[in-house]
């Protein structure tokens, strides 16, 4: 009898002393603070794990970004700046134009209406080259930039005009109306600058297949196609040379819209379709400029956030 007593005394004693700490450590006041300055502590170097996971994933990102940009700017979209008046009022100067040079990689081709984004085919822009005055270093830290897109290219010689006919089209300039006619039906060209006539120039021709017509909206100051009947193909620009269809204006804000196909253009019956002295230069083309980086940073950026968000383990 005693011997058992005592065993069951001695099995209930831990018990008996972890109460008695629990009822010690609720009586001490310091340990709610030692709680949370541990709390504290545990959250500050969390936070330095993550500053330091950024600092060292800082030029994945970089590069991905780099490579998302490159990609766009070059199978995509790209943004354009006007520095001319050619196309005004449609496109005025300082505008930033989104280009579409995806659809054509599927065998998309320029209707007529378009604005369209160009190559220059040979001799557009010659009295608008200027030599660079850049040493080496500068040179090639612009050509990297403007590789990828952040900075126009002084290479890149791309200019921006209405397509107007198509390979198979007759263009002719003025009927006695003084209007343009495309395959011998009249064009209502609501989109050229006030005060100007479709063209102070008489033309007419036939645009070979594989090649385009295209003319400013602001007819007085636009060396386009009319002021190049001597070079080959008559004026006319080959479609390899198309650079992609400008869709939208995306800058400045007040003047934010897409750009549509007239349908005077658009609506004219195709003409045996299969599927060319100047005034003072406006033909300056438009420039690439830095959106690529832009989207390629926030294509990468919910991986990072993602990754960013997770709890420290």
């Amino acid at each position: 009898m005693g011997s058992r007593g005592r065993a069951r005394g001695a099995v209930g004693a831990p018990g008996e002393e972890r109460e008695a700490e629990a009822s010690e450590a609720s009586e001490d006041p310091a340990a709610p603070s030692r709680g949370r300055a541990e709390r504290r502590r545990s959250a500050r170097r969390a936070e330095r794990r993550r500053r330091r996971s950024l600092v060292r994933e800082f030029p994945l990102i970089i590069l991905v970004a780099l490579v998302v940009a490159l990609v766009m700017k070059t199978f995509m979209v790209q943004v354009f700046v006007i520095p001319s008046g050619s196309m005004e009022q449609t496109i005025r100067v300082g505008d930033r134009v989104l280009v579409d040079k995806f659809t054509p990689w599927f065998g998309a081709e320029p209707e007529r209406g378009d604005v369209v984004v160009f190559k220059d085919p040979g001799g557009w822009l010659e009295q608008d080259r200027t030599p660079s005055h850049d040493g080496a270093l500068m040179a090639g830290a612009k050509e990297a930039l403007a590789y990828v897109g952040l900075m126009p290219s002084a290479g890149e010689q791309d200019l921006i005009k209405r397509v107007i006919g198509v390979g198979g089209d007759t263009v002719e300039c003025c009927d006695e109306h003084g209007r343009l006619s495309v395959n011998g039906t009249p064009v209502q060209e609501t989109y050229l600058a006030a005060g100007n006539p479709p063209s102070r120039q008489s033309f007419k021709v036939k645009v070979p297949q594989g090649r385009l017509w295209v003319m400013g909206d602001h007819r007085d100051v636009s060396a386009d196609s009319r002021f190049h009947m001597g070079n080959p193909g008559q004026g006319t620009i080959p479609l390899s040379g198309v650079v992609g269809r400008a869709f939208a204006i995306t800058w400045p804000l007040g003047r934010v819209h897409q750009l549509d196909e007239p349908g005077s253009l658009s609506s004219l019956a195709s003409n045996s379709r299969a599927r060319g002295t100047g005034p003072e230069s406006m033909a300056v083309g438009p420039l690439p400029v830095e959106p690529p980086l832009v989207m390629g940073v926030l294509g990468i950026l919910p991986f990072v956030v993602r990754r960013r968000s997770r709890p420290p383990e």
